[in-house]
């Protein structure tokens, strides 16, 4: 069987991936392979194949303990021979995944780099082992966003197997970081077949935060049913977001650390099971969750880099069809950020720098009003090659946030800097802010304030766009903030300084559409009205594919998504089969898909209802 021949076979596809191929035909030659796609773009493909070829045993070292029997789930509807092995196993699964291990049928089998590094495990899987695949590789690197200490003993057990092929797999890795994953991992002489990054299914949306929980409920209620996810910067955010979300009539749960586990567990369940439209959560929430058709993702605080935008951003969409990401930016939660690092205790130096960078790399992303597409491609490395008017995808290139001229940028940027210079930094940025708009208060007039030039010289331009302006001169380095007490107080640095007296360059922008016509643009674009060839689904029909997804994933006790992705439903709801030849051809219908689900999913596209086309019996897995 050809490696094209099993992807037809096993996964219903008749075409791969971008590079999805030369990392299999990599691993099938023996070859380590370096392998950086975005989500969604097929990696766990990349050595589940080269499992299903029935050459032996594929080792995936992940640290997604919260996926991993999903994971497994998934590939046993391929039909391969998988387990896992993690701490959250109970021991009759954990006796039986051994059993299988030591009879030599298991062909592909999930396992913690904590697990692995207990070592009692390398005898069993010496004789069969083919390929050894490291998924989260920017986990072992300080430069990644993500680094776990295990993952730099790895390289200690890979060692023990000289003849098994190597494989690293992300999503986010900037060059350096990437070198550094090859250097760790001691992987040798590997072919690197790094995708482009863009997500072009993804609109991205950057605004300043004004009104935290309205600007959400904004977002949500443009999707009335659909999954999102909302990420906070803290569990008293979350909380909040939530309870209010709830309050507004939708299905949300909250996802922190301080919930409890089972608490904590039934979200997550619920939300990959479409049980539960939102979840709203720290960062906590995100490695463990593979729901396919989740259609947006909202950041009400920024992120603390930018590969952890691009990888939780990219949460949104991983079925290919449109979906929505938007973040809200302040530069006070660059100022936590900085702050949530360093509670603990002083930061080793490569680490302090590797955070003040990755700092000022999401702030400018955030504030500056450039293509947001072409910032994310060229951050990890590669060319954004965009047509006439942009990407048509990003707030920027839609029109909704405007980039001021070069003389008005300028303008703006000296009035700003002004007030923050006469001020002599002794004050925060929500005071200057009401000083550069006229708000005079009691101490404002006791310290003379009003009586300055600067005082009420951007009334015009309104407390919003003074803040968000005040945010971008951070982020470009013409202010800087200085702890001091309860709050940060803001100043003028050496560039502002230079900046006032004509040295330098800046941008500015200003949000520009009204909300109910950026409304209508991300309708347009994120409704899940076609398939993936192209032809107009029947949303009806959809809805009750969905429906009908949904009580056979009960009835299996698995995700829905392993079921069936929504792309593969929007197929049949347009071209609407009527044999099981014809299921056969949609794209994801693999064979023993085709055989276990086949003949309820043609009962119900000829009109049958879901609960009467699930009662139907599957074929035994």
């Amino acid at each position: 069987m050809t490696p094209e021949e099993a992807l037809r076979r096993r996964w219903g596809y008749g075409s791969f991936r971008p590079l999805q191929k030369e990392a299999v035909e990599a691993a099938l030659s023996g070859r380590d392979a370096l392998v950086v796609l975005p989500t969604g773009g097929g990696k766990s493909l990349c050595y589940q194949l080269p499992a299903a070829m029935g050459r032996g045993l594929v080792l995936v070292v992940s640290p997604l303990i919260a996926l991993m029997d999903d994971q497994v789930a998934a590939a046993r509807e391929a039909g391969l021979a998988a387990d896992a092995l993690h701490s959250n196993l109970e021991a009759d699964g954990r006796g039986e995944a051994y059993r299988r291990l030591a009879a030599g049928t298991t062909e592909l089998l999930y396992v913690s780099p904590e697990r692995l590094l207990v070592g009692d495990l390398l005898e069993d899987v010496a004789a069969r082992l083919i390929l050894i695949a490291v998924d989260e590789a920017h986990c072992v690197s300080h430069w990644g966003h993500e680094f776990r200490p295990e993952y730099r003993r790895l390289a200690e057990v890979l060692e023990r197997f000289p003849k098994a092929a190597r494989m690293a797999l992300t999503a986010t890795a900037t060059p350096v970081v990437q070198d550094d994953i090859r250097a760790q991992l001691a992987l040798r002489e590997p072919l690197r077949l790094v995708g482009h990054p863009d997500r072009a299914n993804l609109i991205y949306r950057a605004f300043p935060r004004r009104d935290q929980s309205g600007q959400v409920l904004d977002v949500v209620r443009r999707h009335p049913g659909e999954g999102g996810i909302v990420y906070a910067q803290t569990r008293k955010d979350v909380d909040r977001l939530a309870a209010g979300l709830r309050k507004a009539g939708v299905s949300c749960a909250a996802y922190h650390a301080g919930l409890p586990a089972e608490q904590r567990r039934r979200a997550q369940d619920d939300f990959v099971n479409e049980r539960l439209d939102v979840v709203a959560a720290t960062i906590a929430f995100g490695m463990g969750i593979d729901r396919s058709n989740v259609r947006y993702v909202v950041h009400a605080n920024t992120p603390r880099s930018v590969e952890h935008y691009q990888q939780e951003s990219g949460r949104a969409g991983r079925d290919g069809l449109p979906a929505e990401c938007v973040l809200l930016f302040s530069a006070s939660d660059l100022v936590l950020h900085r702050w949530l690092a360093q509670k603990d205790g002083a930061l080793a130096p490569e680490r302090r720098r590797a955070l003040e960078r990755q700092l000022r790399e999401i702030g400018r992303y955030a504030a500056a009003p450039v293509c947001r597409h072409r910032l994310l491609v060229e951050h990890f490395g590669a060319a954004y090659a965009a047509g006439g008017e942009g990407c048509a995808a990003c707030d920027v290139c839609l029109g909704e946030t405007k980039s001021l001229s070069d003389d008005e940028a300028l303008l703006a940027a000296k009035k700003v800097l002004s007030a923050a210079w006469r001020t002599e930094g002794r004050f925060g940025a929500g005071y200057v802010v009401d000083l550069l708009v006229g708000r005079a208060d009691e101490r404002m007039r006791r310290n003379d304030h009003d009586a300055l030039k600067v005082f009420g010289i951007l009334k015009d331009a309104g407390q919003a766009t003074a803040r968000s302006w005040i945010d971008q001169l951070i982020v470009q380095g013409f202010l800087e903030t200085a702890e001091s007490g309860d709050y940060p107080l803001l100043r003028i640095t050496q560039a502002g300084k230079e900046l006032c007296g004509g040295q330098g360059t800046v941008r500015l922008g200003v949000p520009a559409v009204p909300r109910d016509r950026a409304r209508a643009k991300t309708k347009s674009r994120s409704a899940a009205g076609r398939g993936p060839s192209g032809a107009p689904a029947d949303e009806e029909l959809f809805e009750r594919l969905r429906r009908l997804r949904r009580l056979i994933a009960q009835k299996q006790g698995v995700p829905p998504y392993v079921v069936f992705h929504d792309s593969a439903l929007l197929e049949m709801a347009a071209l609407k089969p009527g044999t099981l030849d014809a299921l056969g051809g949609v794209k994801g219908v693999g064979e023993r898909k085709l055989a276990r689900y086949g003949a309820a999913f043609l009962k119900a596209i000829a009109g049958g209802s879901p609960e009467a086309a699930a009662a139907s019996p599957a074929a035994p897995s």
